[in-house]
């Protein structure tokens, strides 16, 4: 049988492993994709360091990697709507009865040569979007995508504000002008990532620290507050903050994963405003990566900026120790078997 390469967690002692494999043969219904390129998510790093645990996976070990492209290697019994050769976006996810599993999390990944999916889990990759391109939609773009037009349902002229300008958030600047939001806030402790958001468009970028942080976006909403605030950090103070600028009836998105409680500081105001919080995970792949795809083709939005470096598989230690530390502040790095 042949062998491949895989960077695989081994999930109870947190190590993370480059592995000789067996290559998976697809099954009725299945494809086996040749693996072009894989995204480093911070989601891995917490897998790694403990913060996220996968719930549904079988056994004690996983290969990472829910961000992936590639080309088709082979089909399954039964496949017909998929050649070997063609250009393919994964799914970050599959629904298995009901339940969401996780790429990458739940079932083995892309952080290897080769990666199988569900003949009904990928999209084809149009020709003018490079790999690299095309494996960070599924998460840092289709994410905040789904948490923009489908959680959030934001509408146009609505004021907007993004807390957390790094992998997702970036992106959510760039979908929110898409989608017409103004004015747009980002919010940022790190200097680099506020300077990126001033970049991607929004209208004003701060410091969670600023004393002036509620003032300056009041007046620059007219006094409303947010129609609209999103969580991309997943930090308490973080969503205390949001919550103190939301307008009345605003809702705020969280995106961001934290194991920490969640509180409201005064039910009385939150209740008396009409406000919500909604809860988001991931994005309604077979929609979602259609419609990204398009907008690119057409322009409409440009991520080769976000591909901040691309190493080899055998270094996705190392990639993972630069998104870590923030080495270089990299928005998206990415892994080429």
């Amino acid at each position: 049988m042949d062998r491949m390469l895989a960077a695989r967690l081994h999930v109870p002692s947190r190590t993370l492993r480059l592995e000789e494999v067996p290559r998976p043969q697809p099954g009725p219904g299945q494809v086996l994709v040749k693996v072009a390129a894989a995204g480093v998510c911070l989601s891995d790093v917490h897998l790694i360091d403990g913060t996220l645990t996968p719930l549904l996976l079988q056994g004690d070990t996983v290969t990472l990697g829910h961000e992936v492209s590639g080309t088709i290697a082979e089909v399954g019994a039964g496949v017909t709507a998929w050649t070997v050769g063609r250009r393919v976006v994964l799914y970050a996810g599959e629904v298995r009865d009901g339940v969401t599993y996780t790429r990458g999390v739940d079932y083995d990944g892309g952080w290897a040569e080769y990666a199988l999916s569900s003949a009904d889990a990928l999209t084809e990759l149009p020709d003018t979007i490079p790999f690299e391109q095309g494996a960070i939609i599924p998460d840092a773009v289709s994410t905040p995508w789904g948490a923009i037009t489908a959680t959030g349902a934001v509408r146009p002229a609505e004021a907007v504000g993004v807390w957390g300008a790094g992998g997702l958030g970036v992106h959510a600047v760039q979908l929110l002008r898409a989608v017409g939001a103004c004015p747009v806030v980002a919010v940022d402790p790190n200097p680099v990532a506020r300077e990126r958001a001033l970049a991607a468009g929004v209208d004003l970028a701060l410091d969670p620290a600023d004393p002036e942080l509620r003032a300056r976006i009041g007046a620059l909403t007219a006094g409303a507050g947010l129609a609209a605030a999103f969580d991309f950090a997943g930090v308490p103070a973080v969503r205390a903050q949001a919550l103190s600028v939301l307008a009345p009836k605003g809702r705020l998105v969280l995106v961001g994963l934290t194991d920490q409680p969640l509180s409201v500081a005064d039910g009385t105001r939150f209740s008396y405003l009409q406000q919500r919080i909604l809860g988001h995970y991931g994005s309604d792949m077979p929609v979602a990566l259609p419609q990204l795809l398009r907008l690119i083709q057409g322009g409409r939005v440009d991520f080769s900026a976000s591909v901040s470096g691309v190493l080899p598989l055998a270094e996705a230690a190392l990639a993972v120790e630069r998104l870590e530390k923030k080495e270089g502040d990299p928005v998206r790095l990415i892994l080429r078997p």
